[in-house]
């Protein structure tokens, strides 16, 4: 039986929900708070969170953020009351999966929650960001360790969806790869997003890996088509 964390502190939602999920067949376990979600998150398997945002004790954001910071890579779902697209960016790069902004309908929530599962059981398909470490620049990139270092120190987090994109360009470094090609390996071909996504994710990105963001020497743009990754050397020393 799937297991699902329901997180929403408002009471008649959150029985709402919990009954909608456990009639299709989930397991649902429920949290009313930021600290208790946080506690059985890290304590219990889950197959997927629908997490709400705005939280007592601490926020659906810190949550997220934590949970990544832990390296669980269990797909994560946001409720937000925000539908400012700086809001839903900040949850993309924390390292939600999707997002679905109140009021929702229970049927198109559900059946998100069922895209992320498949999106999930299909990530075995798409190129592995562990064990992988390659040189930009200044920057030594270690997708395994989902960080950027300078000198051996790390100066930059990546969320799993940066990590994912980079380690599908790395595996086609040099080669232009189409926006398409990376919503279908990093997001899933039923991804309720679309390429501005990507482009989004690049200019974050950019940020990280790139001495100067706005002339980017590593993560090029291939206009009309995509992105291509420039590596100065791999683990073993070639380009």
């Amino acid at each position: 039986m799937t297991r699902l964390l329901l997180v929403e502190d408002d009471g008649a939602l959150r029985e709402g929900l919990r009954d909608t999920f456990a009639d299709e067949g989930y397991d649902v376990t429920v949290a009313a708070d930021g600290a208790s979600a946080l506690d059985v998150a890290l304590t219990r398997h889950f197959d997927v969170v629908v997490l709400d945002v705005m939280l007592p004790m601490r926020s659906g954001y810190e949550v997220l953020r934590a949970l990544r910071d832990a390296r669980l890579t269990t797909p994560v779902l946001l409720l937000t009351a925000k539908g400012d697209e700086a809001d839903k960016v900040l949850g993309l790069d924390l390292g939600a999966d999707d997002h679905v902004t109140k009021p929702f309908g229970t049927r198109e929530l559900v059946a998100r929650v069922r895209a992320l599962l498949r999106r999930h059981d299909r990530t075995a398909t798409a190129p592995r960001a562990t064990q992988q470490v390659f040189v930009l620049g200044r920057r030594e990139i270690d997708l395994g360790a989902f960080e950027v270092r300078i000198d051996g120190k790390r100066v930059e987090a990546l969320s799993p969806k940066e990590a994912g994109m980079l380690a599908l360009l790395f595996a086609e470094r040099g080669l232009a790869v189409r926006r398409e090609r990376i919503l279908d390996l990093v997001w899933g071909s039923d991804a309720f997003v679309g390429p501005r996504a990507v482009d989004t994710h690049v200019v974050n990105l950019r940020t990280k890996v790139e001495d100067d963001p706005k002339a980017p020497l590593h993560l090029l743009t291939v206009h009309g088509v995509g992105y291509r990754l420039v590596v100065d050397r791999g683990p073993d020393g070639a380009s």
